[in-house]
């Protein structure tokens, strides 16, 4: 596997062609990745919906209308869409449920130590939620740590990738009940197998040169 050849080649993919299944294997393998992503303190601040049948991409597509209905067929021809959320805010209930596993992975060698991690997590959430006043938007940095692992872990996989935060976030909040869950549409990730008439796959990647984005202090 060359990473950099990777990179160099997987793209924003336009048009999906819908005959094309990502099997199941290869998936479940993707979700798996998407599930060990790393996070900030581990925090996991996020909910992943899955749409791998045509009645369910429906459902994220009522999201795609007016100025964002050019996405509707992207979620509509994929193989399978992602909604990625975020946790509104970070709960007592979600801090508990996070120290328990940590306990059942083996990580605490005593009390002490289980106690420690609880006290940090506590102080990290304390200063986003009122010193830094932000814990929404650092809880939703931590979503996108996983939107970029999953992109990447696709173009290893050889499927197709689009992400996509141009959705009307109230109808797919509606939708899916996302408040009453607690979470945030943060963005959506369709995958599969790119279309012939994708004009997006002849097109050259073009990026910033490394004098325009790296200082070397």
């Amino acid at each position: 596997m060359d990473l950099l050849s990777i990179s160099k080649n997987r793209y924003t993919t336009k048009a999906y062609d819908s005959s094309k299944k990502i099997p199941q294997e290869k998936f479940t393998r993707l979700l798996e990745i998407l599930r060990l992503t790393p996070s900030s303190i581990n925090i996991q601040p996020w909910h992943f919906f899955i749409a791998d049948h045509q009645a369910a991409k429906e459902r994220i597509a009522k999201a795609l209308v007016g100025k964002y209905a050019y996405n509707a067929p992207k979620v509509l021809d994929s193989s399978h869409t992602i909604l990625f959320c975020t946790q509104a805010d970070i709960s007592e209930q979600h801090l508990e449920n996070l120290l328990n596993q940590d306990d059942r992975s083996g990580r605490f060698k005593n009390a002490q130590a289980k106690q420690g991690q609880k006290d940090s997590r506590i102080g990290y959430v304390d200063y986003y939620r009122n010193e830094k006043g932000d814990i929404q938007r650092w809880a939703e940095n931590q979503t996108f740590i996983a939107l970029g692992q999953t992109l990447l872990a696709a173009g290893i996989e050889g499927i197709d990738a689009t992400p996509i935060g141009g959705f009307d976030e109230d109808i797919l909040s509606q939708e899916l009940a996302l408040t009453e869950q607690g979470l945030i549409p943060s963005v959506l990730l369709t995958l599969g197998y790119r279309s012939e008439q994708d004009f997006n796959a002849k097109l050259p990647k073009s990026r910033l040169n490394k004098e325009d984005i790296f200082t070397l202090l």
